[in-house]
């Protein structure tokens, strides 16, 4: 049987997803992993189906309570992604609060110190224009290279420091991990952009 590594990855959520309806079928709690392996698998399946992708989330969002989950759990996991095949392409969802709004204190709560951390320090930086050609608004998470993006959006880059044109490759955008930007349809966004990896190669 040969799969394509998203056909994988795919198989792999589903059997996490069983696991978590098994323990849930016997009153068990669910920990992180499974947890979000059920709630993607029905996200996957929802896409699947030709639900709408705001119908979507807003389901994806009631599929657990927060006393079906091990302590923590809604805290460390404050969203959620994943890649879902609709019937006119793949979609990044994007799922906030999948379990509830996280606990201000107890277990898995984030303690954030005082001051302020810089993000990917001395790396280039630089500007891209995301142009959603597309008939549906389209989700960029933080960590993905300018070349991986859903191919409705074009990428105009402008970093100051590159001699000869920018690829897009090489950058990012200047976001957290695990955060995202929305770029609706029809509309062209400005965001800031980062180096992967450093400086140049």
């Amino acid at each position: 049987m040969h799969l394509t590594p998203r056909e994988r990855e795919r198989l792999l959520l589903h059997s996490g997803a069983e696991l978590a309806r098994r323990r849930l079928a016997r009153g068990a709690l669910l920990g992180a992993p499974e947890a979000i392996a059920l709630v993607c698998d029905e996200i996957c399946e929802l896409a699947w189906d030709g639900v709408a992708y705001e119908q979507v989330v807003a389901t994806a969002r009631t599929l657990l309570r927060p006393d079906q989950l091990v302590d923590g759990v809604p805290a460390a996991v404050p969203t959620l992604q994943v890649e879902a095949l609709f019937p006119y392409g793949s979609t990044l969802v994007h799922v906030d609060a999948p379990f509830g709004p996280a606990p201000v204190d107890g277990p898995g709560a984030v303690r954030a110190a005082d001051g302020e951390i810089e993000l990917a320090p001395g790396r280039e930086r630089g500007t891209a224009v995301l142009r959603n050609t597309g008939p549906l608004a389209i989700w960029v998470s933080s960590h993905v290279p300018l070349d991986r993006l859903n191919t409705a959006l074009t990428v105009e880059l402008t970093v100051e420091l590159e001699t000869e044109p920018a690829a897009p490759g090489r950058y990012r955008l200047d976001l957290p991990a695990g955060t995202a930007v929305r770029v609706e349809a029809a509309e062209a966004r400005e965001v800031a952009v980062v180096r992967i990896g450093g400086g140049a190669q």
